[in-house]
């Protein structure tokens, strides 16, 4: 069959042969992507009503120095700059959110939303040349690769919260109960969600078996290395769910120590 050349197309910022709506899916994630980031600044520098009995809202957690009873090391340390105001969530919270930063998939996520590069497929976008991911500064992303034990890190301690979220403290009688709350579950959703994503990583891919010639020779990694892929399949769900189950973690827990609502225990 004869080769038909294909000439290289130009286009001006914007332009595109599309007809389809193509700039539904950015604006999307535009919005989306403002509104966490809105959402995590101002809940990040509240320093207040991030617990409720035995729930810390995961944008606190590890609470390594705070007021709460979930502090690790008592209240705010001296090394702590006088200019910077002080909230337990500016020590943790750049850990994860580097991770999210750059994930694989957020990358192009935020690359077409916010930079335009390029809008979307088959669209022109606002620069001519191409330099990719390997100068700088976009050569930083790849400490996604070590962000990501960080994450598995913070995942474990998700899930110790959980664990003290079932345990509360009776009013009257000052004795700790085994039970569990509406907030329970809240938690509880969010460390599953967080798992299905961090497991899903790219990264966590490769590690377990991607680097191998012939996975199947090796049972336990051929079993992780599906286990990862399947979660991988899904990685953009995944993604977006446990973004907005974090925040909805953080704002339950918020409203229930602003009395605004009342937390429900099942038992």
């Amino acid at each position: 069959m004869q080769a038909i050349p294909v000439s290289g197309v130009r286009r001006g910022f914007g332009q595109t042969a599309r007809r389809d709506r193509w700039w539904t899916t950015p604006a999307l994630i535009f919005v989306g992507f403002s509104l966490f980031i809105v959402y995590a600044t101002w809940a990040a520098f509240q320093n207040a009503h991030y617990t409720f009995g035995p729930y810390l809202s995961p944008f606190y957690s590890p609470e390594i120095f705070g007021a709460s009873s979930h502090a690790w090391f008592g209240s705010k340390p001296d090394w702590w700059p006088e200019l910077l105001p002080f909230s337990p969530a500016l020590i943790i919270l750049p850990f994860p959110g580097l991770f999210r930063f750059t994930c694989y998939y957020y990358r192009g996520a935020y690359y077409k939303s916010f930079w335009a590069d390029p809008p979307a497929c088959s669209v022109g976008e606002p620069r001519k040349g191409y330099r990719g991911e390997h100068s700088f500064p976009l050569i930083l992303q790849n400490v996604h690769r070590y962000f990501m034990w960080v994450a598995i890190l913070f995942i474990a301690l998700l899930a110790w919260d959980v664990w003290l979220a079932m345990w509360f403290t009776d009013p009257m009688t000052g004795q700790v109960q085994f039970g569990m709350g509406v907030g329970t579950l809240v938690l509880a959703v969010n460390v599953v969600l967080l798992v299905c994503y961090t497991w899903g990583c790219h990264v966590l891919r490769h590690v377990v078996g991607g680097r191998l010639n012939e996975v199947s020779k090796s049972p336990v990694c051929d079993f992780a290395y599906e286990c990862v892929s399947s979660l991988n399949g899904r990685h953009q769900l995944f993604a977006w769910c446990s973004l907005f189950s974090v925040m909805s973690s953080d704002l339950y827990v918020r409203l229930c120590s602003m009395g605004v609502i009342a937390d429900l225990r099942i038992f």
